[in-house]
């Protein structure tokens, strides 16, 4: 298995589970927060979906300049734009990977901040660390919340207590 199908194996799965969180999104609890510090529901939520997009960045050049970059953060707060947009960047990923052959994903990719350098992936790690890895940090945090609010938590990697009764 190539480099690029191993990759879009794992994103695949990973993506499955993170449509569970999803569905347990409420509207009408999307400004909640825990803490002044933290994001929203729906800031949180949002960041899980985008993360996937970022693929281009990673594919389409050689190094991401942080202070060069007019990116803006998208907002969706509910659970039908929020599937929605999931479904979209994660076809769209997947699309984009799959079949990108093992030379290319083992070339090296910078990420950089106003020219100075944050640090230099494998094309596929920076795919692994700053995305998969980081959809999977938040969507551990989107559980929190979720616990927090009294939304049942999904099981990620097993069945939850709220999918056992407990």
């Amino acid at each position: 298995m190539t480099i690029a199908r191993n990759l879009a194996a794992d994103f695949g799965a990973e993506a499955l589970m993170t449509s569970r969180f999803l569905r347990g999104f409420r509207d009408d609890r999307a400004d909640w927060k825990p803490h002044d510090k933290s994001m929203t529901l729906a800031q949180l939520a949002t960041h899980v979906v985008e993360m996937p997009a970022w693929a281009g960045t990673i594919l389409d050049a050689d190094h991401f300049d942080f202070a060069a970059s007019d990116y803006r953060r998208p907002f969706w707060n509910t659970t039908a734009a929020l599937t929605e947009n999931h479904h979209r960047l994660v076809n769209k990923f997947l699309g984009d990977v799959e079949d990108l052959p093992d030379d290319f994903m083992e070339r090296e990719w910078e990420l950089r901040s106003a020219g100075k350098s944050i640090r230099v992936y494998r094309r596929d790690r920076a795919l692994r660390d700053l995305i998969l890895r980081h959809v999977v940090h938040h969507r551990g945090q989107l559980s929190v919340y979720f616990r927090l609010l009294g939304i049942p938590v999904p099981g990620a990697y097993g069945p939850s207590a709220d999918e056992r009764g407990l």
